[in-house]
């Protein structure tokens, strides 16, 4: 170059050879940044059928970096949310949030099981759907838009009502189970299972500007849900959001609350809310922790303590 640069100094100006000199370092740059972006789109090209199942690819890597620089989680860490199954039970107001930083996270398989389907009134809190996906099945619309958000978990919709007859099995099949349903009957039914299954419970609830989260039966010496609420509450004292109204960020709030616990619970960073149940109060900007202590004579989880 410098060469070049002499040679030409002899026949042109100064100003004319340093004009030369940026053209050529312009075009050396601009040949460095489309090699660089070249690389950038092979690792996004690639596609998760590409990748050996026991390690990260180079786009997952970048994906989860973030994570990964985390010194709680590092690549352990990652690789323990990519191996991880949970299934998120209720893709509503709190599922809606949960499902999509679990998906963001990297846990590897995502179970959501909900009969309900998409309606305008849902939009106003439950930002993974979207107009288009008016009156489609809940659980096939958050398939669709997880996907799209990382191509590299597996989710699982299982369109149907939660039963006695299938929870167990369904249970059975998962690491952790995360309870955002909005009725009381679900909860004990959610509750028993995870007990009988011995599977972790993280549990959420939300109702006007009020939202609460506890992780329920993850070890032996925990309480479940029903040590806690051990009966139905009267009529009037737990109203769902349709009857008592939301406010629209909170399902957001407690739902990446919730997706952190989970985070936390499958990496073993810092500590969980086991044993204790966050409230946070919206309106006011309040937070409380409550002590939750195991009941030995529980209905639900009693008889584990008599073996």
């Amino acid at each position: 170059m410098d060469d070049i640069l002499t040679a030409l100094g002899n026949v042109i100006s100064p100003q004319g050879a340093f004009t030369l000199f940026l053209i050529f370092a312009l075009a050396f740059y601009i040949r460095f940044l489309r090699r660089a972006s070249a690389r950038a789109r092979a690792a996004l090209d690639e596609r998760p059928d590409d990748v050996p199942s026991s390690q990260m690819s180079d786009a997952e890597l970048e994906r989860y970096a973030r994570h990964i620089v985390l010194r709680e989680v590092g690549g352990q860490g990652q690789n323990k949310l990519r191996d991880a199954r949970v299934l998120v039970v209720g893709a509503g107001g709190l599922g809606s949030p949960v499902l999509s930083y679990l998906a963001a996270a990297g846990v590897g398989t995502i179970g959501v099981i909900d009969d309900d389907i998409v309606s305008l009134s849902n939009l106003q809190r439950q930002v993974l759907f979207n107009e288009d996906q008016l009156d489609m099945p809940k659980v096939f619309a958050a398939q669709t838009n997880l996907k799209k958000l990382n191509p590299f978990v597996e989710v699982l919709p299982y369109n149907r009502r939660l039963t006695a007859d299938d929870a167990d099995q369904l249970f059975a099949d998962f690491d952790l189970i995360v309870d955002g349903c909005d009725n009381f009957e679900t909860r004990q039914l959610v509750n028993a299972a995870s007990v009988v299954t011995n599977t972790p419970l993280l549990s959420g609830a939300i109702t006007q500007w009020e939202g609460q989260i506890s992780l329920f039966n993850a070890t032996p010496n925990a309480p479940c849900y029903s040590c806690l609420f051990p009966n139905e509450p009267a009529d009037g004292l737990a109203p769902n959001c349709a009857a008592a109204g939301v406010m629209g960020a909170l399902p957001g709030i407690i739902g990446s609350m919730m997706a952190a616990e989970v985070i936390k619970h499958i990496t073993g960073a810092g500590k969980t809310l086991s044993g204790t149940m966050l409230i946070f109060d919206a309106l006011y900007g309040d937070t409380r922790m409550l002590k939750i202590n195991k009941n030995l004579k529980c209905e639900t989880c009693g008889a584990l303590n008599e073996t």
